[in-house]
């Protein structure tokens, strides 16, 4: 599922690439969660895009930045969770955080796109079943193998601190920060509700 995840995200986002940047503007403003048009349902088809706006990425970094996250923690989830749960989670994950940025910024004009609400839920269910599994992530300093706990503590404060520091002005477009922290909440809330057997942190 994680691979054919990567397959779609990738082959929706060259589609839309090889159509030009006028229609990925357009296909952006048409699929992606707008929370002024959601809420009022203008256009009605807007109930939608909280499922089509998962599948459209705003650039090359945005597209590949996500694939290559859900590449890293992506399979040893599904390897636990199953195919089934494991793509319910990943789903709802993104409707949570869809429903966050949308609450948040009601009256918000800008889409939201991108598969990272659902990427941050795939995070959070990583950090509970593999909190010492070894990562190599990239610092100033060069290259720093962190424990997964810390690793994703640190990815999950800077999101928060992000979206704090934006508080007053989120519906003005840029890095959805404030999807990614309930993304990666409701990651962790729903790994337990999907398998509340599985013990954690024993690989």
């Amino acid at each position: 599922m994680t691979w054919l995840l990567i397959a779609v995200h990738l082959a929706v986002w060259l589609a839309v690439w090889w159509l030009g940047p006028a229609a990925g503007r357009a296909l952006m403003e048409a699929f992606g969660v707008t929370p002024a048009r959601l809420l009022t349902l203008e256009p009605s088809w807007a109930v939608v895009t909280p499922f089509t706006s998962l599948f459209v990425h705003a650039g090359w970094v945005h597209v590949l930045g996500n694939v290559w996250f859900l590449h890293v923690f992506g399979d040893n989830v599904e390897d636990q969770l199953g195919r089934g749960r494991y793509l319910a989670l990943y789903v709802l994950a993104h409707l949570c955080a869809v429903t966050a940025f949308v609450m948040l910024a009601p009256f918000g004009e800008l889409p939201l796109v991108g598969a990272s609400g659902g990427i941050a839920g795939v995070l959070g269910a990583y950090m509970l079943r593999f909190p010492r599994a070894p990562i190599v992530a990239w610092f100033v300093i060069g290259a720093v193998e962190l424990p997964a706990h810390a690793f994703l503590l640190v990815w999950f404060g800077y999101q928060l601190v992000m979206t704090l520091g934006t508080w007053t002005n989120l519906g003005a477009g840029g890095v959805a920060f404030s999807a990614h922290v309930a993304g990666f909440l409701s990651g962790i809330v729903l790994d337990r509700i999907l398998d509340p057997g599985q013990p954690r942190g024993r690989r």
